[in-house]
């Protein structure tokens, strides 16, 4: 059994897509970055305490062996910034955060972890670089007034509207998406409990 410690909608389509049978119980866990904490290391992390935190409690009543796949996606300003873009908590803050990566590359990164009730624990880091276009102060407003940006890493959606500004990318187009499929698949085949299939469940 595939269990999915994540609520995102965009986790959920992507692990389906893969052609997956999986079941979904989010993790509530703290994702305050540590002091001096680096960005790679921060979704690393929160990956790992998402998956364990989801296998501790699925233990408890769980009678056939199962595994936990979490991830955590950052939008990450360029070397020598370093700033970690979350979600915006606000319009406002949806607004600052597209003025940061206008006309910039920046990188998005995503923490994989897997743990399975067998003790194991494998986990990987995906890293992909977009290019953003120059986008005016009014752009960016009507773009925040949609809601499109409010729930996504870095106030953006690569699949979605602000496509229109981004010429470029070096990597998984996935990743930007929410979840880099052929690293999570080959992720999961290190693990003595392979994933399903949706076959395999009929």
């Amino acid at each position: 059994m595939l269990i999915l410690a994540s609520a995102s909608p965009r986790r959920h389509e992507l692990l389906a897509q893969a052609g997956l049978a999986f079941t979904v119980e989010a993790a509530d866990i703290d994702e305050t970055p540590l002091p001096g904490e680096a960005a790679a290391a921060y979704v690393q992390r929160l990956a790992v305490e998402k998956a364990q935190a989801v296998c501790s409690l699925r233990r408890v009543s769980s009678q056939q062996p199962f595994v936990v796949l979490a991830a955590d996606t950052a939008v990450v300003l360029p070397e020598g910034d370093g700033t970690i873009l979350g979600k915006p908590t606000s319009p406002a803050d949806a607004e600052r955060m597209l003025t940061l990566l206008s006309g910039r590359t920046h990188a998005v990164m995503t923490g994989l972890a897997a743990v399975s009730s067998l003790g194991q624990m494998v986990s990987a880091i995906e890293i992909t670089q977009v290019t953003f276009d120059l986008i005016t102060p009014t752009e960016i407003a009507d773009y925040v007034a949609t809601g499109e940006p409010l729930d996504k890493a870095g106030a953006y959606a690569i699949q979605g509207f602000a496509a229109r500004w981004i010429p470029r990318i070096e990597g998984d187009y996935f990743n930007v998406v929410g979840l880099p499929i052929a690293r999570t698949v080959e992720l999961l085949a290190k693990l003595e409990t392979a994933p399903p299939s949706k076959e395999s469940f009929r």
